[in-house]
């Protein structure tokens, strides 16, 4: 086993971030950017005309109507950990993408918007996870709205996911109240002061739960709610169990609010903990330890057309074994033939690619279209003399889960419009494993 090897793939924390529309994924991601460093200035999912806009939405029709359309695979560096971050669609049109994304995953944070609690979508997401045995870390966001109490929340997730959860920290305030986070195991209280835009990281500083700075701002009647919440925890909420969280079993919650910046760097600071890193991945062939010499991955995502300014095609891979190294011959495994000259790119900004030399577990990109033509989704790449066989990712989803959301037929206008009729049909089914063709 190579040192260096070992070494990389303890750093690596693969994570992806789950939620209904609108609950702030992207927001989320763009502060936990700014968290780490890998940026300077957060940008705005729905900014003023000319303002700044965020790293992880990158399609014209993004930024344009505020959603995200396709997943984005970013990085960042933060206590001594890289960071494989997927920012996944959040709207039921484009969930198939979600879906296939979070077999690249080792854990997922599960998103919840503080006024709206456990929304539909949010369900099937997390329904996804558990077949796939995914440990969830829940963060309840929007807490500078006024929303529903804590407690309320904690219990809907209980009750409607079926997941028991354990709160590592907890608000102080709600709304324009929200002044902080209450650490559970360090016994004290996380201020912050907001930041103008929530550009910047919040400035922070820590005090006893028993400051009269608290008391005076909440009041006498809400300091003394959130006395009242954090020893009714103390007593009878759930502790937590790391073997749990590793298993799905059970879900650590955290409290913030990404668009003022408060409450993420505790979270973030547990979370590269908690995160599990890389673990053995099970193909047809067997399981593949990930401390593995032999480089080995597989193919999550198929993306064209991210450069506008030529023909590409990008096959995204999570890398499962082994170390990459710039221009390595590697095995398609289904077609039993060499790509040669395998290149690979970082994942930071979805449309600026910088040539790696080497690459260790985690996500990367193999761009060209003549070398990714031959690839599809959940498929292979190996060292030539070591073959893996097909990854087996559970692509088999619930009938209540996997929906068709389109239904077209088309009719004969003659050999020339068939064929290019056959072309894109061809590359739309080869970017949607969702999507089945047959004739009539």
């Amino acid at each position: 086993m190579d040192d260096d090897i070992k070494r990389e793939v303890a750093k690596r924390r693969t994570f992806a971030i789950i939620s209904h529309p609108d609950a702030g994924k992207t927001t989320l991601t763009e502060k936990l950017l700014l968290c780490g460093g890998a940026i300077r200035m957060a940008g705005s999912v729905k900014g003023a005309r000319g303002g700044r806009q965020t790293t992880s939405d990158w399609m014209d029709l993004e930024r344009q109507r505020g959603i995200s359309i396709s997943t984005s695979v970013l990085q960042f560096e933060y206590a001594g950990r890289r960071m494989n971050l997927l920012d996944t669609p959040g709207h039921n049109d484009f969930s198939e993408d979600t879906y296939r994304t979070l077999a690249a995953a080792d854990s997922a944070v599960m998103l919840i918007d503080s006024v709206k609690g456990v929304e539909p979508q949010t369900i099937k997401l997390f329904q996804v996870c558990r077949m796939r045995g995914v440990p969830i870390t829940t963060f309840i966001n929007k807490m500078d709205r006024l929303g529903r109490p804590p407690l309320e929340l904690l219990d809907e997730i209980e009750k409607v996911l079926g997941i028991p959860c354990a709160p590592a920290n907890w608000p102080i305030g709600s709304g324009p109240g929200f002044l902080g986070v209450y650490d559970r195991d360090r016994r004290e209280v996380l201020r912050f002061e907001r930041a103008a835009g929530g550009e910047r990281m919040a400035p922070s500083w820590t005090c006893d739960l028993d400051d009269p700075s608290l008391r005076e701002g909440l009041g006498e009647r809400g300091y003394e709610e959130v006395r009242h919440e954090i020893d009714l925890l103390e007593m009878a909420g759930t502790p937590f169990d790391n073997d749990k969280f590793l298993a799905g079993q059970l879900s650590p919650v955290f409290f913030g609010s990404a668009m003022t910046n408060f409450g993420l760097e505790p979270f973030l600071d547990r979370f590269v903990d908690l995160a599990p890193s890389p673990r053995p991945r099970q193909s047809s062939e067997g399981s593949i330890d990930p401390d593995s010499n032999h480089f080995s991955g597989f193919v999550f995502k198929i993306q064209a057309n991210m450069d506008p300014n030529h023909r590409d095609r990008v096959a995204f891979v999570r890398v499962c074994s082994g170390k990459f190294t710039r221009g390595l011959e590697v095995n398609h495994v289904r077609a039993g033939s060499e790509i040669a000259g395998v290149d690979f790119f970082n994942c930071f900004r979805a449309r600026q690619l910088q040539q790696l030399e080497i690459a260790f577990q985690g996500l990367g990109r193999m761009a060209g279209e003549a070398r990714t033509a031959i690839l599809f989704f959940g498929e292979f790449v190996a060292l030539h003399h070591r073959s893996h066989g097909a990854v087996e990712n559970d692509d088999a989803l619930p009938e209540e889960i996997g929906e068709r959301v389109v239904e077209c037929g088309l009719h004969d206008r003659g050999q020339l419009k068939a064929k290019r009729a056959d072309s894109a049909t061809n590359k739309l089914t080869y970017h949607d494993t969702s999507i089945r063709l047959f004739a009539q």
